[in-house]
């Protein structure tokens, strides 16, 4: 069986001689069609890639380049290839764009042999609906057809939950790897930023954006990590890992939002106590509330940021496409039939609005200003008290209904906080409320990765709580 196996069972099938890379990227290429062509429609990959099937038949006729071997991987259509795919944040106004050279994170999958399989669906600037854009159209949660996938990064991590891929890149900048990860039963791991080249990237908050994995596994995690940010994680995994480790879980503010997401996390604070971690109960950090008192700040950061490096790389990627975010804007309002079909551009014209320096005095204190709430007095300071390994804490309610009419809700969870911080974190599954996954995120300070991936590879082990997904028909519920 192919769907559902990890990175390593698949490359041990290689070596074996049981499998080539061929069969294993025309079997999800086979998959992608068949759910296209006869559904359900999921809607995670924008387009394939038409070399995939000549790649691999190179791979499979030379030597063994590295640890991804023939290994099918989707990218988030908002990192660049310099192939015959698009990279157009979802939207038919970069499709004209052609990067002059593959994201430093995509030449580093190439490196190790990975098939860049295709380009998955993504939410487009266009906010409203997590997963919608105008080339993709609405991805799909693969466990309840009528549920939001959640996040921008929705068709990596369906991709992965469907089986589509092996392995999928995600772009977070608060939430938008943890959150899908949540929704769709996957692992999503958000990496500290810096850590994983953006160059290559059409940004988002450039200060809060970082390139990381979805998969199924943990161990599958820490491989690509690892590809991608050339350090070795895997020695990180330990199924006893979570012995003595003192995990700090923060209540308010970070609970009580969703009874359904409380119930998973306590489940699985009791699975952590079973495994031998020492639960440090009711630790503080800054809250949703108390972070929403310094909105100037957290405006200037976010939109100054996103004016300033969006501007750049449409100034300086090749191609024929908006060049500023005034032709972007002036593009949607001559295309609204397709680019603003059902939510309007507001939030790209408030980004506009904005100056763009990201160097005067203003800028620079506001970022400070954050730093010291979200770092200094927020996850470094829980961590020093409590002498704490991670922080532990639901990543999200269960996925909500998709409405194209009204857009997402107001959405809380885990990612805030390490958002802001530039700090890592890595979601995994925790549990199942009315067939709907919930996770749990495990968050801790710059350059954790390697701890982070122990605990969370421990749990998984201890809860085996990922199932494939039945493509369930919509419910309600």
């Amino acid at each position: 069986m192919i769907e559902e196996a990890t990175i390593g069972q698949l490359r041990a099938r290689m070596a074996g001689g049981a499998l080539s890379a061929v069969e294993l990227t025309r079997f999800y290429l086979d998959r992608i069609a068949a759910l296209n062509a006869d559904g359900p429609e999921l809607r995670a990959v924008i387009e394939t890639n038409p070399d995939a099937e000549a790649i691999a038949a190179a791979l499979d006729a030379g030597p063994t380049r590295g640890s991804l071997h023939g290994i099918p991987v989707l990218v988030k259509d908002n990192i660049d290839t310099a192939d015959r795919m698009h990279t157009s944040g979802g939207s038919f106004a970069l499709v004209g764009s052609r990067p002059a050279r593959d994201a430093d994170v995509v030449a580093r999958l190439r490196a190790e042999g990975a098939v860049v399989l295709g380009k998955a669906n993504l939410t487009t600037w266009i906010t409203g609906s997590s997963g919608w854009s105008p080339r993709g159209g609405q991805c799909r949660n693969p466990y309840r057809l009528d549920r939001s996938p959640l996040g921008s990064s929705a068709g990596s991590a369906v991709g992965v939950a469907a089986n589509l891929c092996a392995a999928a890149l995600g772009v977070e900048t608060v939430g938008s790897i943890l959150g899908p990860a949540s929704a769709n039963c996957v692992v999503g791991l958000k990496p500290t930023v810096g850590l994983t080249s953006r160059n290559g990237l059409i940004p988002g908050v450039r200060s809060m954006d970082s390139i990381g994995p979805l998969t199924r596994t943990v161990a599958d995690a820490a491989l690509l990590l690892g590809v991608l940010a050339e350090r070795d994680y895997s020695s990180s995994l330990d199924e006893d890992g979570l012995r003595g480790a003192r995990i700090g879980v923060p209540r308010e503010g970070y609970f009580g939002y969703s009874d359904h997401a409380d119930a998973v996390a306590e489940s699985a604070l009791k699975v952590l106590a079973s495994a031998g971690a020492v639960i440090v109960d009711d630790v503080r950090l800054p809250t949703p509330d108390a972070l929403t008192e310094h909105g100037a700040a957290l405006a200037t950061v976010q939109f100054r940021e996103a004016k300033h490096w969006k501007n750049a790389y449409l100034a300086e990627t090749p191609g024929d496409h908006p060049r500023s975010l005034d032709e972007l804007i002036a593009y949607n309002r001559d295309h609204a039939d397709v680019e603003l079909r059902w939510f309007g551009q507001e939030s790209l014209q408030m980004v506009n609005g904005f100056s763009s320096d990201v160097s005067d005095v203003e800028y620079r204190d506001a970022v400070a200003l954050l730093h010291r709430l979200v770092r200094a007095e927020g996850i470094d300071a829980a961590l020093s008290a409590g002498a704490l390994d991670a922080l532990v804490m639901p990543t999200m309610a269960p996925p909500w209904k998709i409405d194209l009419v009204n857009g997402d809700p107001p959405v809380t969870g885990s990612a805030l906080v390490p958002g802001l911080a530039g700090y890592p974190a890595v979601s995994v599954p925790a549990g199942f409320t009315h067939g709907l996954p919930v996770g749990i995120t495990f968050a801790g300070g710059a350059g954790s990765e390697g701890t982070l991936i122990r605990l969370a590879h421990a749990f998984e082990q201890a809860s085996a709580v990922r199932r494939a997904p039945e493509f369930l028909a919509p419910e309600v519920i």
